[in-house]
Order: structure tokens, then C-alpha cells, then sequence
């Protein structure tokens, strides 16, 4: 009996521990997303500002130095993305697996 409630201890601790780290996981997890919308939000708004003034002192809207920035920062924020939601926003959770098969299966019909 006595060593049941040890065991019955042990577990209960155990869940504890686990639901304490999947929170702090969880509240990493959001504070990273707050802060690429920060970015991103700050990316649009500071671009806007530095096309519409560049185009009202004069300079040509459609050229390289008018969205040199948006260009160079936009890469800035595409990995800053990538580190967010992970390569595997992209590709899905099963585009490794699906393409395995999808070339095996070719394999398999090019030696049939």
C-alpha cells in the first residue's frame, strides 16, 4: 500500500512537472509570436512611411532605392518568420514522408 502511494506521488509530480514546462513552452511560444507581429506591423508601417517620402520629395516610385529597405528588411523578416513558425509552415507537417513515397513509388514503377 504504501509503496502505491509513493508510485501515486511520483506520477502526480511527474504531470505537475510536465504541465509547468508545457506552459513555459506555451508562453515562449506566444511572446515569439507577439513579437514577429510587432515586426512585421513596424516593417509595414516605417516602409510606408519611407516610400511615401521618398515619392513626394520627387523621387521615382518604381526604382530600386525607393524599396532598397522594404527589399533588404523584407529578408530580415522572412527568416525572422522562418524562426517563428518553422520550415514546417511551409512544407506541412508530412511533405518529407508524402515525398519519400511519392519517389519510391516512381522507383518502384520505373524496375516493374
Amino acid at each position: 500500500m504504501e509503496q502505491n502511494m509513493e508510485s501515486y506521488e511520483k506520477n502526480s509530480a511527474q504531470r505537475a512537472w510536465e504541465k509547468e514546462e508545457a506552459y513555459l513552452r506555451a508562453k515562449k511560444k506566444v511572446k515569439s509570436l507577439i513579437g514577429f507581429y510587432w515586426h512585421l506591423a513596424s516593417y509595414v508601417i516605417v516602409n510606408l512611411f519611407i516610400i511615401i517620402l521618398i515619392v513626394s520629395n520627387g523621387g521615382k516610385f518604381f526604382s530600386f532605392g525607393t524599396f532598397a529597405t522594404a527589399l533588404f528588411w523584407g529578408i530580415g523578416l522572412f527568416f525572422h518568420f522562418l524562426g517563428v513558425f518553422g520550415a514546417d509552415f511551409l512544407f506541412g507537417k508530412n511533405w518529407e514522408e508524402r515525398k519519400i513515397k511519392k519517389f519510391m513509388e516512381k522507383e518502384r514503377q520505373r524496375w516493374e
